[in-house]
């Protein structure tokens, strides 16, 4: 029996996964544990989960495998100075100590660190250093359906790479053409993020979900000026309005002086048309890039299927238009297409690549719905709810499904926490809010009263697989979150004259279909497609929801309040649950009320968790 531990770390997103024989056994990321969102550091607590689950001690591990190669990050970081010298002195200042006495160092780091989770570890001769591409692009097809596939990744940067393409065939997996650093897909959205006022490497999201309130206006300004696209979507981007390559920032005045503005300062200033407009324009030249790079792909290598990872890969409406451009038969993307995914790309690419392992291919895919993460039996849940002082009943699973079935249709929002938790940025029914998309209410009171965020951010609909191409202009699966699709007409409202004329924010209350909750202001909506084999809770609850309401769609954000982790353990359950508006609490087979809590429990939960 062989046993990988693979580990992403000191970037963002540190996380471990375990795989044995090939078989994706546990993965977690470090957040979830330390409660620090986009956790950067060693793994500990993700390690020892993983190991634990595996019921393994360290040293009975054959291979630790780490998602890049230091040494090549440290060359890019030297390179990137001299070349753009003196410029970046300050920066070359600030990182170059952390560098030399810890990074570059990472196998001696790794090792050290590793010791502390067993004393009998006692050699570095199982440490081994995968490609940060190479990883992302391993986690993407090594999983996925596909006998043979074109591997595209996307990111902020890796060593040198910040784009790359690979093929798949079996249980090889190849690198066939990179974009070098400093030109970035990943890196110029993330500057678009600094630039409206959102924090690199978590607020992206935020510029995707603002995009459709704004109009694409300076999508021109930006291929004129800041990036040189070619036919084949590869692109070259113009240094002179960026700051990331050497100073502290991401953009800079010559960047602030394109658009006659600074960046947004969060603290102090409103989002406005302005920045929806930005958001629009640069989520608008990413989707073509992303397409032209999937077109010229599909016509240079001529595979049915396409495998996406990396950052970009979270980009769902990107994905989305890939999907209705019909370029390619199939598209799978990794779960954790960020960083954290890394660590399990980089145990996939060892097993397969370096040792030759044959690959058995999974007609859904090899990710056990990403239900991945720790678990928690009946008894520990009583156990852990009783000590933190809640109030609950334990009822059987038919009596528990009917009560919350009941409670979404009279409009309560629930906090709904079942098996494994997820791995990757998204909750999937395991750790999630779940409410009535009906409701035309549902998303703004989430939004303001529950998850302490902005009333703008959409939430997705999870939907049972099979009625998925009667509510959506799809028939693409997508269990992951990961793609967007518009609502069928036959189930959209007709905005009046008057509506159409609303700008911005104001276009949010406008009542769009039957399920106004889930469908974004350009009627499109992230879809999460349910199935029973991976999650048959969450399943016989939308069958439930679909028999009394005739909807088989639930709405499904994260258990978690704005710049919180999602939720791990049952008593961070209860506690988001007694610092929010949540109505309901169902926890494995306990079911709580919010109104039968003892009230000197509730938390202020507003200030407790920095803003993302």
């Amino acid at each position: 029996m062989s046993k990988i531990l693979g580990i992403s770390a000191f970037y963002h997103d540190s996380a471990a996964a375990i795989i044995i024989d090939g078989e994706i056994i546990a993965a977690a990321q470090e957040e979830r544990f330390t409660r620090i969102k986009h956790d950067p550091n060693y793994p500990k607590n993700a390690i020892d989960f993983v190991l634990n689950y595996a019921n393994l001690n360290l040293s009975e591990v054959d291979q630790v495998v780490f998602f890049e190669k230091p040494f090549l990050k440290f060359e890019r970081l030297l390179e990137t100075y001299v070349a753009f010298a003196p410029k970046g002195f300050t920066s070359f200042c600030k990182a170059m100590p952390i560098w030399l006495k810890e990074k570059l160092f990472q196998k001696n780091l790794l090792f050290n660190k590793l010791k502390e989770h067993d004393e009998n570890y006692k050699d570095d001769k199982n440490i081994f250093f995968s490609d940060h591409h190479l990883s992302h692009a391993a986690s993407a097809f090594f999983p996925s359906p596909f006998e043979e596939a074109i591997v595209l990744t996307a990111d902020g940067v890796g060593e040198w790479a910040t784009t790359t393409v690979a093929i798949g065939r079996g249980n090889n997996l190849e690198i066939k053409k990179e974009i070098h650093f400093p030109h970035s897909l990943g890196l110029l959205y993330s500057a678009f993020t600094y630039y409206t006022g959102f924090k690199v490497n978590s607020g992206e999201y935020k510029l995707m979900g603002l995009a459709p309130y704004g109009n694409p206006i300076y999508e021109n300004k930006i291929i004129n000026n800041l990036i040189d696209i070619k036919d084949d979507g590869t692109f070259r981007l113009d240094q002179s309005y960026f700051n990331y390559a050497t100073g502290l920032t991401m953009t800079n005045d010559k960047f602030n002086n394109l658009f006659n503005q600074k960046p947004r300062d969060p603290k102090n200033e409103q989002i406005t048309q302005f920045h929806m407009d930005l958001a629009s324009s640069i989520q608008k030249v990413t989707e073509d890039i992303m397409v032209k790079l999937a077109t010229s792909l599909k016509k240079e290598f001529n595979l049915p299927n396409l495998c996406l990872a990396g950052g970009v890969a979270l980009n769902c409406v990107a994905n989305g238009k890939i999907l209705k451009e019909n370029i390619f038969k199939n598209i799978w993307i990794q779960p954790a297409a960020g960083d954290a995914g890394g660590s399990l790309g980089a145990a996939l690419a060892l097993w397969h690549i370096e040792q030759n392992n044959p690959r058995k291919v999974n007609k859904n895919d090899q990710m056990k719905g990403s239900y991945l993460g720790p678990e928690y039996s009946q008894n520990q849940i009583e156990e852990e709810l009783r000590s933190t002082g809640a109030i609950f009943s334990t009822v059987n699973e038919e009596d528990l499904l009917n009560k919350t079935v009941e409670d979404l249709s009279s409009g309560h929002a629930i906090g709904w926490f079942q098996g494994r938790m997820e791995f990757g940025p998204r909750a999937l029914g395991a750790r999630s809010i779940i409410g009535d998309p009906r409701s035309p209410t549902m998303q703004k009171n989430l939004n303001l009263k529950v998850k302490y965020r902005e009333s703008f951010r959409p939430f997705a609909p999870s939907i049972l697989s099979s009625d998925l191409s009667e509510w959506f202009q799809t028939s693409t699966l997508s269990p992951y979150m990961l793609i967007v699709s518009n609502i069928n007409s036959n189930k959209t409202i007709k905005m009046s004259d008057e509506q159409k004329k609303l700008f911005g924010i104001d276009k949010l209350n406008v009542i769009r279909s039957e399920i106004p909750s889930v469908t974004h202001v350009d009627y499109s909506a992230r879809i999460q497609t349910v199935h029973k084999e991976t999650n048959l809770k969450y399943f016989r609850l939308l069958e439930k929801f679909k028999k009394k309401t005739n909807c088989p769609i639930l709405i499904n954000t994260s258990f978690n309040v704005r710049g919180e982790p999602i939720v791990n353990t049952p008593t961070e359950a209860f506690n988001c649950f007694m610092g929010t508006e949540l109505d309901k609490l169902v926890i494995g087979n306990c079911y709580l009320d919010k109104k039968k809590q003892n009230q000197s429990l509730k938390k202020d939960y507003k200030n407790v968790f920095e803003l993302d």
